[in-house]
């Protein structure tokens, strides 16, 4: 199973506490993109377009942070920066706190984005931008649209907020059949080649010593995967600007994820 998560530098990324967690952040972002071959180019333009309204030194949420594969690429592109991750996930926060132990610039809040009073767990009462990733369709859009009200007073004025997530357009159902048949047929060729799926992935945690209770909780949390829906763009555009931000539109789209930005 160490196999699984070999680190992508070829070189030692043991933490101090003896365990590899760079190297179950690679095997995580390993795993999410055999899902979404794109996934590097979204988070390009997020930061870009962070950059862009709020400049190279933010302040920055990163909601439902997961492993923090934002608040990774935030800091290796503006050192300055700072962030803050909130999430539920007992064992990719464990994954978190490792592979960030000792980074000053980096905090983790252990959250329930449906408890009405999770805000009240976090380090600021303001932050230059909120930043999330394929994370937000686990929530239903009643939830969802409740959530963007609650991050409304979060972002600053001039800040902003950017979520990218699974968002198909419901006017062109062949098409949309069209791109997920042609994106698995990919997706089974990687897994013959050894890719990790979601399940597989989980299994691998389940069998790490230092996974094992973390990676327990997560599923007596979540069960095998929320049953959230996925509204299309314009949904998101429309309720962030319901919520208080004064702008709102889609940055970046493939055809079956986008990434909608609401300006404060």
């Amino acid at each position: 199973m160490a196999d699984a998560v070999t680190g992508a530098t070829g070189r030692s990324t043991e933490a101090a506490d003896g365990h590899d967690w760079q190297a179950w952040q690679d095997s995580w972002d390993r795993q999410q993109e055999w899902y979404m071959p794109d996934r590097e180019e979204r988070f390009r333009v997020m930061l870009d377009m962070a950059e862009a309204l709020v400049g190279p030194t933010p302040r920055v949420l990163d909601l439902a942070c997961g492993t923090g594969s934002i608040t990774d690429r935030l800091l290796r592109r503006f050192p300055d920066s700072t962030s803050t991750g909130v999430d539920l996930d007992p064992a990719l926060l464990t994954i978190a706190r490792g592979h960030f132990a000792g980074d000053s610039r980096v905090t983790f809040v252990t959250a329930d984005l449906k408890d009405p009073h999770w805000r009240a767990a976090l380090p600021y009462d303001t932050y230059d931008a909120v930043l999330t990733a394929t994370a937000l369709h686990w929530l239903h859009s009643e939830d969802l649209a409740v959530l963007y009200g609650q991050l409304a007073p979060l972002v600053r004025p001039g800040g902003v907020f950017m979520n990218a997530d699974h968002m198909p357009d419901p006017a062109t159902p062949r098409i949309n059949a069209a791109e997920r048949a042609h994106r698995h047929a990919g997706m089974d060729r990687a897994r013959g080649a050894g890719a990790l799926d979601w399940a597989d992935w989980w299994a691998v945690a389940a069998a790490d010593p230092a996974l094992a209770e973390p990676t327990k909780r997560r599923f007596e949390i979540y069960g095998e995967h929320a049953d959230g829906d996925t509204p299309p763009a314009d949904w998101h555009a429309a309720t962030l600007r319901a919520a208080g931000f004064a702008e709102a539109r889609t940055v970046w789209r493939s055809p079956s994820d986008a990434l909608v930005l609401g300006l404060k």
